[in-house]
């Protein structure tokens, strides 16, 4: 699995961002965080992490899952270009990426949570 870190000008800037999105996670992260932290998965993932020159929600780096969870705005055609881009540029890597709402995440826990688990046992 390919892995890249921020450009050196960038990675202060990013880090910074990335600590500011831990404190400041929705409710929906927090959800899913508190679920995938438990390890009930039986996967170790990270929580906004640098990829290139990208914050990623969750990632699980030995198993190439990035884990995405989206707000409205995401629903906007600029934003959904540049998510379009992003997963591209993270395929390139080799993760795979899956996308949720906030509205699934709080309102349907246990169908996100089984749908994490079918990528691991594919």
């Amino acid at each position: 699995m390919g892995y890249k870190t921020a450009s050196p000008d960038r990675y202060g800037l990013l880090k910074a961002f990335a600590r500011e999105n831990r404190r400041q996670a929705t409710e929906a992260e927090t959800l899913l965080w508190d679920c995938l932290r438990s390890n009930s998965i039986g996967v170790r993932f990270l929580r906004q992490h640098i990829i290139g020159d990208y914050i990623v929600d969750f990632v699980s780096r030995e198993d190439g899952l990035i884990i995405e969870v989206d707000g409205g705005y995401h629903a906007e055609p600029r934003q959904m270009e540049d998510d379009l881009q992003r997963e591209a540029y993270l395929e390139q890597l080799g993760y795979h990426v899956m996308r949720f709402t906030n509205e699934e995440v709080m309102f349907n826990t246990d169908w996100v949570i089984q749908e994490i688990e079918n990528y691991f046992n594919k």
